[in-house]
Formats: C-alpha cells, structure tokens, sequence
C-alpha cells in the first residue's frame, strides 16, 4: 500500500512495533535489566509509535487503528510531520538523558539534591510529552486529570480548609515526577513494562490465529439454537475473547459488527442488542485467566500474586456472567424471541476438531500460573506454544508474515496502556507527597461516620465518575491510591477493598452519560447512546450490585472455610438469577407487579452471604414460583422471524 506521495507505508513504525514486542519477549527469556533501565526503554518504543504513527489531532486507539494500521492487522506508516519528528526527539531526550546517567541518577539523594537545569529541563520535556502522548492515543480526559492534579501539587498553600497543604515547589514536583519511584516510572509503568505488554502480546498472537473464531463458533454451538441464541453468543464470546483482550472496547470492535447485525436480524431491538455487547464485552476485564491490565497493576498494588488476584476474582467474574445469560433469556422468553436454527449454528464437535487445539494455550497459561511460574514468564511460554500449536491446522498456522504482524499487534495494543500507566504515575507522586490520600480517607470516614453502607455508595460513585471517559487502568490507579485506604480503615478485607474500586473503574464503560464500551457499541449498531446506555446498565446490574456483596461476605472471593464458600456460591448464584428475572419481568411467565418486587428482594437476599437471609430469600422464591404454577399468564409472544442472512460464520 502506498500513500498519496506514492511512497511504500509500513516501514519506519512497522519495524518499531515489532521490535517494541520482540524486545519485550527476548527480557522474559533472558530477564529483565534494572527497573528504569527497562521502563525507560518501554516508554522510548511507545513514545515512536505514538509520534510516529498518531497524528496531532489525537483521536483515541480507534483513530490510530484507522490511521497507522492497515485492514490485516499491519501498521502502516503515516508519514511523520516535522512538528511530530521534533516532539519525538523531545519525548526521547529525558529518556537518552537517563541512559546516559544512570550511575550519577541511582546514587543522587532524591528531593534531597536540587535539581541541576539540565535536569529540570528533562523533567518538564518528559511530563509534558508523556501527557501529549496519552492525549493522542487517549483523549482529553486524562491530561486534563494529570493537570488538576499538578495544579493542586504547586497550590497547596492557597487551597481553603481541609484541601490545604504545604505544597510542592516546581523543582520538588519535576524531581519527583522525573527521578523519583512515585512519579512517571513508578508501579504502573513497571507493571505495563513486564507483565501487561507480554499478556497484550500473547493475546495478539491468538487473535491472528483466529481464536476469536473459535470463540464465536463455540458459544452459537453451545447456546445459538436457545431462545435469544445470538445474545447469548455474544456473552459467551465476548466473555471468552476478554480473557485475551483485556479492553472493553476493543473487545467491542471485534466481536460487535458480527454479533449486533445478528441480533439485530433475530429480533432484538437495536438499542437492546448494542446494551448485550456492551456489557459482555466490558465483563472481560474481570475474567479470569488473563484479565484487565488494570489487574497486574491491582496484583502489584495489592502484595498478591496474580494469581491470587484471579482465584479471588474467579466467582464475582462468574456472577456477572451469569446475571447476563439469564437477562438475555428472560428478555427473549418475554419478547419471543427465537434462536438459530439448527443449519444456522456449527457443530459442536466439528468445531472443537478443526480449531479446538488453539484452547491449549489459553489452559497452559493457567497451568503454569497455578505452578508458580510468574505471570511473566507464563505469558512468553504460553506466546511461544501458540506458534507451535498453531500450526497443526492450515487454517491457524501461522507464517512469518501472521507472526510480524502478530508482533505489531501487540504493540499497538500496549501502546495506550502504557501512556495511561505512565500519567498515572504522576497522580500516585502528587497523592503521596502532598497527603491527598490521608486527606480523602478522612473525607470518606467523616461524610459516612464510620458505617460502611455510606462509604461504599461513595466509593462507587467515586469511581464511576473518575473512570468516566478514562481507561481502565489509569481509573484504578487513581481509585486505589484514594479510595482503598478509606476502606480498609473501615475493616474492609484488602482484596475486596481493591476489587471493589476495580469493578466500579471497570463499570464506567457502560455507565452514562459517559460510557465508552456503549458509544463503540451504538456507533456498530446504529442506536441512541442514552436508550443503549440506560439498557445497559439493566442488563450488567449485577456489577454494581455484587462489589457490595463480597464486601460483607468474602466467601464469594473464596475466603473462608469450603463449607462457606459453596454456601455463598450457590445462594449468589439463585441470587443473579433472579435478580435478572426480576428486572425483565420474566421467570417461568410473566411477572406479575407483586411478584416481580419479591423476585427482586429474594434475589437480593440470596445474594448476600449468610443461611438467615437465605432461607427468607428461598421462601419469597419459592412462593412466586409456586405462584406462577398454580396461575400460569398467558404465553410470552409468538417466536419473531428471523430476517434472511442470519447464519453464523465459521470464522472471521
């Protein structure tokens, strides 16, 4: 392909993705040098792609895909303006500054030693171009959050009350941004770095074999002929694609312009549809293996392995998933919608023969995690098994060429994620250093007056305003370094503490009015973005509900003796269940008013851990199910037709 010029794209940022990931694989076999030697050289490859290939008219990760990448997943080179080529230098020079005195910078006394100029010089380049960086490939929201929060760094003695503080001059706030371990190479930079660029990788890999096929293939054979069917294809394959991806809405673009037109032509509703993929594509984030970015960080924050991080996330991530299967049936029983018919889904076993071995990966990963190997490591063995793997079929193998694209792949796909974790960076030197964080906990622990109830309805409403039109991973950081203390003062167990600010970062993608993962799903679908969203939010209630839940009752974080956990499991589990029949007005028939509100307070009861509110929560369940035998309504809707073109592809 070439440009207007008639010059060959696909060179200069081509070679710096790929290289970007190879750099990446060779420090996971042959290990990694020390830490800001190697977040140094992470942020340089970013730095070239993003000024490279993003033009100063930013846009977002949808605009760079458009603009740097080619249809097969190749990045194309778009000729670099000078202005793009100089703010390249800019943005690399802190970094070559670094390089260069690594010695004088190990040994110098930080905040003690005043800054020389050429030190403060490179400090105010590297902040400036990092949040220049998170705004092309990012938006706006997140620069302007970093600045809000330097502004309050330097105005600390002008702020009135409890704000108040003795405030950062700008050579402490630059030598804490630039040298420091709380500032732009801090925690969150570390762990994009090392774990999230291997993951990110690895799931490039799968993508470019077409595992999201064998996603999609498998869920239309498992659910596609069951009322509602293409809904549930994509809760099922959105589930399973998030575990590689990590992004709600790059989950969205990828299974969304097959699995809405679907759903779409068997009846649902636009907005419905859009709301389906919406919300099954932002769950992905809290699905175990792999995960969101934002959960190493969590792991790293935490003190856990990641692991363990999994383990504790295994049945929340479960409930949300089931909550959504059940509202995708309720909603078809009500409606009448039908599923595919049996030509129109693959066979299962056919499925599982012709594409089945590219799961091995996915299971490897697992096993050696669960073996101890670091997540790391993990994730370079599992990229190196999905070479080999794949080539036991024609129609996954992968050859020189799938793997260099496979290699720009997971580079662009790092590179958004790396400019969020290095502007947060600078959030978490500011809230350390200037006392926000003892300050916010004080703020939460007064306003709520020691009860909890309060202090988690602030915390939620904290979180989704701070993910609003924010990545996930940068939504946490900023949650976690102000919201967990608070809840940990109030006896909250860590884990659950961080979770819980974790699944509400996660939820602001689909929460309007600014919801991220809802906009990328009503621009495929075509749908109004506040029926979509609203729509939405009915159908992942559960996400806002469970948080508190595994606050009172951890055993649905697998804390506890197993006769406790089971118990909670199997009550949370009739709990979704009916919650999701309660907000669409369907169980066995039609809801009547009564029965709707008991289904709805069963279903909140059972949720909760704890035999009392079980046993009164299976007694209001009961007496409406034996309601709805006794005097039967009339019958849902007659099955909608389905319009022509409605069978599922065997691939993408």
């Amino acid at each position: 392909m070439e440009d207007g010029g008639g010059r060959p794209q696909g060179t200069l940022v081509g070679i710096a993705a790929a290289g970007m990931s190879l750099f990446h694989l060779y420090i996971a076999m042959a290990g990694a040098p020390e830490a800001l030697v190697l977040r140094g050289t992470h942020l340089a490859l970013v730095f070239c792609i993003i000024f490279l290939a993003v033009p100063k008219e930013g846009g977002g990760l949808r605009r760079l895909r458009e603009l740097a990448f080619l249809p097969g997943g190749r990045l194309a080179e778009r000729l670099p303006r000078l202005w793009d080529l100089l703010l390249l230098a800019a943005a690399l020079a802190p970094l070559f500054y670094i390089f260069l005195n690594l010695g004088h910078i190990n040994s110098r006394m930080v905040y003690v030693d005043s800054l020389a100029p050429a030190e403060m010089a490179m400090g105010v380049l590297l902040v400036l171009l990092v949040l220049e960086a998170s705004r092309r490939t990012l938006g706006p929201t997140l620069p302007i959050t970093v600045l809000v929060f330097i502004l309050y760094a330097l105005a600390g003695p002008w702020l009135p009350g409890p704000m108040r503080h003795a405030g950062l001059s700008l050579e402490t706030l630059f030598d804490i941004a630039y040298f420091s371990p709380d500032g732009v190479f801090g925690i969150p930079l570390g762990v994009s770095a090392t774990y999230v660029v291997l993951f990110i990788i690895f799931g490039a890999f799968l993508e470019r074999t077409n595992t999201g096929a064998l996603f999609m293939d498998l869920a239309s054979a498992l659910a596609g002929r069951t009322p509602g069917g293409p809904g549930k294809i994509a809760c099922i394959s959105s589930g399973l694609f998030g575990t590689i991806s990590g992004s709600a809405v790059a989950n969205v673009m990828v299974d969304g312009w097959l699995t809405i037109p679907l759903m779409k032509r068997t009846g649902f509703k636009g907005h419905v549809a859009a709301a389906v993929e919406a919300v099954a594509s932002t769950g992905g984030q809290i699905m175990p293996p792999v995960m969101g970015a934002a959960a190493f960080v969590l792991a790293e924050l935490a003190g856990l392995p990641y692991v363990q991080v999994a383990i504790h996330a295994a049945i929340p991530a479960l409930l949300y998933y089931l909550a959504l299967f059940m509202a995708i049936h309720f909603e078809a029983r009500r409606t009448g919608l039908r599923g595919l018919r049996p030509g129109e889904t693959p066979p299962l076993g056919g499925v599982l023969l012709e594409r089945g071995h590219m799961l091995v990966p996915i299971l490897a990963l697992i096993w050696l995690m669960w073996e101890g190997y670091t997540a790391f490591l993990a994730a370079f063995w599992a990229t190196l098994l999905v070479v080999g793997i794949s080539a036991l079929r024609a129609g996954t193998r992968l050859g020189p060429k799938g793997m260099w694209e496979a290699l720009q792949g997971g580079a662009q796909n790092s590179v958004g994620v790396a400019a969020a974790c290095a502007s947060a960076g600078i959030v978490i030197g500011v809230i350390a250093h200037t006392g926000l964080g003892i300050k916010f906990t004080s703020f939460i622990l007064s306003i709520s007056e020691g009860s909890l109830i309060p202090a988690l309805a602030l915390t939620m409403v904290a979180g989704i305003i701070l993910g609003m039109g924010m990545p996930t991973t940068a939504a946490y950081v900023m949650q976690a370094a102000l919201l967990v203390p608070a809840l940990m003062k109030l006896g909250v167990v860590p884990i659950a503490a961080h979770l819980f600010v974790f699944y509400f970062a996660i939820i602001s993608a689909i929460t309007p009015p600014v919801a991220l993962a809802v906009y990328a799903a009503a621009g495929i679908g075509k749908t109004p973005l506040w029926a979509t969203g609203l729509a939405a939010v009915r159908m992942g209630a559960t996400g806002f509900i469970v948080p508190f839940f595994f606050v009172y009752g951890p055993a649905l974080l697998l804390i506890g003796s197993w006769g406790e956990v089971v118990l909670a499991v199997l009550s949370a589990c009739a709990g979704v269940i009916l919650l999701a029949a309660g907000l669409h007005g369907f169980l066995l028939a039609p809801l009547r008013p009564w029965e709707r509100l008991a289904t709805g307070a069963a279903a909140l009861l059972l949720i909760h851990s704890g035999w009392k509110t079980d046993l009164i929560g299976l007694a209001l369940a009961g007496a409406v199910l034996l309601s709805q035998r006794l005097a039967p309504l009339p019958e849902p809707p007659a099955a909608v037709p389905a319009k022509p073109g409605s069978t599922v592809p065997a691939g993408r």
